[in-house]
């Protein structure tokens, strides 16, 4: 039994660490605090290889659980089982860890929809400048969200862009409220790097 509450403690662990650099700038946003929201952008590129782990562990767990035990090992009248050592609790435990290691999928849902700026004209002169940023790190829609939020933070930003297919961000802005220096922050803070920038 020791064993398989081991596996069931690494694999809630696995699922967790898995997802964290997705639901650390959600938990960021929610409090408001989106400083705290890079914390653990280190564990991405790691993210394949805990969610694997996860699974394989979680697996080890079910056949311990699963495996036919010999009589003479088991004086199963004298044994009577918590509920951490029961089938449930092992199925509630995997379904967490499925959702955990989901939430990268769904997690853009729920990021405010950032709202489009009308596009703005100075004395007749075009005052809309569109960068193309290019963007390491970026592993889920959740990530695209993340960056879009922060960016939308600016004043003059009339519409952005993120990609984590394309690793990268275009954003149009009106360049008499905000600048190409000012962007490149605002994606800095989320923790994910620019790679490159260019004007379009």
């Amino acid at each position: 039994m020791k064993a398989e509450n081991k596996f069931i403690g690494l694999g809630v662990f696995g699922a967790i660490a898995a997802s964290m650099c997705c639901i650390t700038p959600l938990l960021a946003l929610l409090a408001g605090t989106s400083g705290v929201a890079s914390s653990f952008s280190f564990l991405e590129p790691y993210r394949y290889v805990l969610a694997g782990a996860t699974i394989i562990v979680l697996g080890l767990a079910w056949y311990q659980k699963l495996r036919p035990v010999k009589q003479e090992d088991c004086d199963c009248e004298a044994q009577k089982s918590s509920f951490f050592q029961t089938k449930t609790f092992l199925f509630a435990v995997t379904a967490f860890a499925a959702v955990m290691l989901a939430f990268p999928s769904f997690s853009h849902i729920f990021y405010p929809k950032p709202k489009q700026a009308m596009q703005t004209a100075v004395a007749g002169i075009n005052t809309t400048k569109t960068v193309e940023f290019g963007i390491s790190g970026m592993t889920c829609s959740g990530c695209e969200a993340h960056v879009e939020q922060e960016v939308f933070a600016l004043n003059g930003i009339v519409k952005a862009k993120a990609s984590y297919d394309n690793s990268n961000a275009v954003v149009a802005f009106d360049s008499t409220k905000t600048s190409i220096a000012a962007i490149e922050k605002a994606i800095l803070k989320t923790g994910y790097k620019v790679t490159d920038q260019k004007e379009r």
